[in-house]
């Protein structure tokens, strides 16, 4: 990292940490007392700062508002058992926030403001890391275009914000999910891995008519056949079959998720055979019934491990084995756990000690 950066600070007149009920943490709903905020104009990035939450002045014409130049990541900062405060892999989450942005012609953000912004933020709002055992303090960086123009091109200004919010787990139970193979969100070509506002809003008429149905989430197949798995809208997915660790293979439709690599270099360092190749949708199905299938889970920032219980497809719902027996998933998520929490030592060096 280079030389310190010069970072303004301005404090929040009054914490919300006294009004604030730490048991209960509705996902992203919760923001701590302060943000940091960058500039981009004439090809560099000024203005760096700690200010208070709240609202941002923009022009109505912005070019993200219009034309879709919005980015963001997610990450989380845990509050260890010896009392150190840790964010998980950022600089991965770093390098995946710029390969969207070279994806969507967007400015680059240098490793020094990004790393010394969320260090900035956190150390004035370190009491809103939770301590309860499960909690975090979930991070979004985010990047949106400026220009107040109204013509399709890329902007020549940008905004980066780092925002803040305490939460507890994003799922409380074992996920029903439902195969989708009418619309569909990412096609070869488009911008599938990059983590752009608009893959979400493609992906929230579908999802809100699964709902309506009983699902929590849809499994996302590809735009061609749909007879191959890609993933799930907030999270990667992964499978147990004959022993083996199964995931979709990252391509242009499939993000490259920190959690899931993480979960890969976990499982091969158990010794636990791992595929990342296409999976298909018949494969899944006939897998959960003649039992070679024998766990499936979510795997994301937010997701963390989170089991998939009931899987639905062409409207037939097909159960998959109890979660308290799946070992494979269980002994992952337990030591990721651990090694975000400190309690086992961090061998891989993932833990960035703020």
């Amino acid at each position: 990292m280079n030389e310190t950066l010069d970072i303004a600070i301005t404090r929040a007149d009054q914490s919300r940490l006294t009004v604030t009920d730490f048991s209960q943490l509705p996902f992203g709903k919760v923001f701590s007392d302060h943000m940091f905020l960058a500039d981009y104009n004439n090809g560099e990035w000024t203005n760096l700062r700690v200010i208070p939450y709240g609202p941002v002045p923009m022009s109505p014409a912005i070019s993200a508002l219009h034309y879709g130049q919005a980015i963001f990541e997610g990450m989380k900062a845990y509050r260890q058992v010896g009392g150190k405060i840790s964010v998980f892999r950022p600089e991965k989450n770093w390098e995946r926030f710029n390969k969207s942005a070279y994806r969507m012609s967007m400015a680059a953000i240098p490793q020094d403001i990004f790393m010394q912004g969320i260090a900035a933020l956190l150390e004035i709002d370190e009491k809103w890391i939770p301590s309860q055992e499960g909690y975090s303090l979930y991070i979004r960086p985010v990047m949106y275009a400026t220009d107040p123009y109204l013509g399709v091109r890329a902007s020549d200004s940008y905004t980066f914000a780092l925002l803040t919010t305490p939460t507890g787990p994003y799922y409380s139970k074992a996920l029903r999910v439902k195969i989708e193979t009418e619309y569909t969100r990412a096609d070869d070509g488009g911008v599938g891995y990059a983590k752009t506002a608009g893959n979400y809003a493609r992906s929230l008429y579908p999802f809100a008519e699964a709902m309506k149905d009983g699902f929590d989430q849809l499994i996302w197949t590809d735009a061609a056949t749909h007879e191959f798995i890609e993933e799930a809208g907030t999270a990667n997915l992964i499978f147990v079959i004959d022993g083996k660790l199964v995931t979709p293979s990252v391509r242009s439709t499939v993000l490259d998720g920190v959690t899931r690599d993480t979960i890969i270099k976990l499982a091969k360092e158990a010794g636990i055979e791992v595929e990342e190749r296409r999976v298909s949708v018949k494969e899944v199905i006939e897998g959960i019934e003649n039992g070679r299938l024998t766990d499936a889970f979510a795997a994301g920032t937010a997701a963390t491990v989170t089991p998939i219980g009931e899987i639905g497809y062409e409207g037939k719902l097909y159960t998959l084995p109890d979660a308290s027996t799946r070992t494979v998933s269980a002994g992952i998520a337990k030591t990721l756990n651990d090694i975000r929490y400190g309690v086992i030592p961090d061998e891989f060096g993932w833990n960035w000690i703020v």
